[in-house]
């Protein structure tokens, strides 16, 4: 009894081995479940349903019983899905009830082609996905598989789709090529994930890349991929019409980079976005682009026409209200030289942050300081600049090179105009000073090189660009060093800045032998006048920016001015000096057949008594109302103007001082000053005129014989004063 009952449990045990062996391969085919199958199918409008052989088998990894069927026609709305195989899994107690539970179905779909895809692009939504399988997607294929997953009445509760894409091409955005594509996907009722994405967009090649999508209230995508790009100029055109409204974009000429793209990107339920991120790191092999209009600086000599970038690591970030830039590599203006540049720069939507830290090898210079930088040094230039609306602070900027540096800290400026610093360090063979503004500006230092101090002085348009600023001044300088190779020593200088302008001066300084300047303003606050005044005991270094006063040497100079709002009435005044070696002048006697006067200039040179120059300007024009050169050689008178686009215009007489002599003697003590017959009869003299636009004066000269009664009084004038 023992042993047939042995005997039973072995057989019962190997019946059920083989059953699931059988179950878990050939499977038991059955037809019970036909009509099942068939019966739920039907309740679902537009599919219809044909079973080919149906087989009851077991999934053995997590011990599942399901109906399989290869070949399956399956059509909905009449367009045929083609089906591999389905599987349907069902819950094990049911299978015993007239009506078993439905767990999950596996649809294996047989491989499609773009044109099948087409076809079944009608059941799917939304429509501008239809679209897009419709009117972008040319060519393609793919190999999928879904579960769908039942809950007990027989409902949908989730599904997963899983499979691959390749050989995919289509066109998006009009022109823009995709080809070559292939990626794995994997889906649900809530996310969509993407891996293993490469392919070509256009001539950028798309590789290791990812994508998520989330449908849970509204869609979250997610991505990264590594994208190569290698573009020349003709390649580049293709894509100006993307980047229309980034001007600079068309001046790219060349692009070779690999980076690495990542992007979140968030819509609404009506796929509005509401927020996205996106973010580039990696490497640019190699750029360059034009500047279009050419880069133009008063520091460096040449204009800057394009620039080429090699070896740059760059990250870049794009919010919504927040754009981030950097790169740290190298950089060249002729593709040959390529020095080292650093960048941090970040926008927002009313602001930016701009850093850069570079390597500059050419000349450039800054007058002021008369500073020039040696072609062939290496500077290091910088500079941190912050904007906000009108509103510009540079936080740091400056260079050095070799022993030399500029450095300037905290400068603000508002609505284009200069409004306070911190801090200027300047450190030069011929200049060594610190500025700090605090409750006022000091200035302070061991030496000035002013050598052009006067020509950028002239240089500038008259444009008040400090208006927004006022401060007390204290200048200490132990020596500056002036035009002519001269020094000034132990200058300072005391006095006031309103709205950009002084309004107090009280200075002096010593050029050594008992020779000084003195330099002072004040001002009338009821007229709104400033009075300014200036004396020198040397008057070239004041003097050699300006052509008139070639050849100038000797004497003493004093300058006075009486300056408002609109213009400045002035006055020069110049004792006792010589024309020495003066170009124009020596032409001016040549062409007038004065040979002797023009050998004495080009000689021991002319020597005159006085020269006073009075004139007006405003910012339109400089009228030069009297200018009178007496001296025992000659004298001479003129009047004329200087417009502000640069046409001067003069007329005067010169008389040789012999006929001068003449006729002050003949003139009597009492009574109008008039020229006598006899003298005015054999007088000789030169009137001249001299106009024209800079460079191109003509000069136009014919002998007089008469002489105005104000020329010989200012002769008379000056005769008793220096008696």
């Amino acid at each position: 009894m023992k042993k047939l009952f042995s005997r039973i449990i072995i057989l019962i045990f190997l019946s059920i081995i083989i059953v699931l062996g059988i179950l878990s391969t050939t499977g038991i085919k059955t037809k019970k479940f036909n009509k099942f199958i068939s019966d739920k199918t039907y309740q679902s409008k537009n599919i219809n349903l044909e079973l080919n052989e149906i087989k009851f088998k077991l999934d053995p990894k997590d011990l599942s019983l399901f109906l399989a069927t290869k070949n399956p026609i399956i059509t909905y709305k009449e367009i045929s899905i083609p089906v591999d195989d389905i599987k349907i899994y069902f819950d094990f107690i049911s299978l015993f009830d007239s009506n078993p539970v439905i767990k999950k179905t596996n649809v294996n779909l047989k491989e499609l082609d773009i044109v099948q895809l087409n076809k079944l692009s009608n059941l799917i939504k939304p429509s501008n996905l239809k679209s897009l399988l419709n009117n972008n997607i040319k060519k393609g294929k793919l190999k999928s598989e879904i579960e769908i997953f039942l809950n007990e009445e027989g409902i949908l509760e989730n599904f997963i789709a899983k499979g691959n894409v390749y050989d995919l091409n289509g066109i998006f955005l009009q022109d823009l090529i995709l080809s070559k594509t292939s990626f794995n996907f994997f889906a649900d009722k809530s996310d969509i994930l993407i891996k293993n994405l490469l392919g070509n967009i256009q001539d950028i090649r798309i590789s290791d890349g990812d994508l998520k999508l989330n449908l849970e209230n509204g869609i979250k995508i997610n991505s990264n991929f590594i994208s190569k790009i290698n573009l020349n100029d003709e390649k580049l055109k293709k894509y100006l019409k993307f980047f229309e409204k980034y001007y600079f974009v068309e001046n790219i000429k060349t692009l070779k980079a690999e980076v690495r793209n990542n992007f979140s990107l968030e819509l609404d339920e009506t796929y509005k976005v509401k927020n996205y991120l996106y973010s580039i790191t990696g490497k640019l092999e190699k750029s360059n682009f034009k500047i279009t209009p050419p880069l133009k600086s008063n520091f460096f000599q040449k204009e800057i026409k394009e620039i080429y970038l090699s070896d740059l690591q760059i990250e870049m970030l794009f919010e919504p209200n927040n754009i981030a830039l950097n790169g740290d590599g190298k950089y060249s203006f002729n593709n040959s030289n390529f020095l080292k540049v650093s960048t941090e720069n970040n926008f927002k939507e009313q602001s930016l942050n701009f850093k850069a830290d570079f390597e500059y090898e050419d000349e450039f210079s800054i007058d002021l300081i008369n500073y020039k930088k040696k072609k062939n040094s290496v500077a290091n230039l910088f500079f941190d600049i912050k904007k906000k609306k009108n509103n510009i602070l540079i936080n740091k900027i400056g260079f050095n090179e070799e022993n030399n540096s500029v450095i300037a800290n905290g400068l603000k400026f508002k609505d284009d105009k200069f409004h306070s610093f911190k801090k200027v360090k300047v450190l030069t063979k011929n200049n060594d000073f610190l500025i700090l503004n605090d409750e006022k500006i000091s200035v302070k230092g061991s030496k000035f090189d002013a050598s052009n101090l006067a020509k950028f002085l002239n240089d500038q348009d008259g444009q008040n660009e400090y208006k927004n600023f006022t401060s007390n001044v204290e200048i200490d300088f132990k020596k500056i060093k002036v035009p002519m190779s001269e020094n000034l020593e132990n200058f300072k200088l005391i006095g006031e800045i309103k709205k950009g302008k002084f309004v107090k001066i009280t200075s002096k300084g010593d050029f050594g032998g008992n020779n000084f300047l003195d330099i002072s303003m004040k001002s009338d606050k009821s007229t709104n006048k400033k009075y300014l005044e200036i004396y020198s005991d040397l008057t070239r270094p004041l003097l050699t920016e300006y052509s008139f006063f070639n050849g100038l040497s000797g004497g003493k100079l004093l300058y006075t001015s009486i300056i408002d709002d609109l213009k400045s009435n002035s006055k020069l005044k110049i004792e006792n000096f010589k024309l020495v070696n003066a170009p124009g002048v020596i032409k001016f006697l040549s062409l007038a057949d004065l040979r002797g006067l023009a050998d004495l200039a080009e000689g021991e040179g002319l020597s005159f008594d006085i020269l006073e120059i009075n004139m007006e300007k405003d910012k339109d024009l400089l009228k030069l109302n009297e200018i009178i050169a007496l001296g025992p050689s000659m004298s001479v008178l003129m009047e004329g103007y200087q417009s502000k686009e640069g046409l001067t215009s003069i007329r005067g007489t010169l008389v040789p001082a012999k006929t001068l002599n003449k006729i002050i003697a003949k003139i009597p003590v009492i009574g109008n000053i008039v020229i006598p017959k006899e003298i005015g009869e054999g007088l000789f003299g030169i009137s001249f005129k001299m106009k024209g636009p800079r460079g191109q004066i003509k000069t136009t000269i014919n002998p007089i014989r008469t002489l105005t009664p104000r020329f010989i009084q200012k002769i008379i004038d000056n005769n008793k004063q220096i008696k």
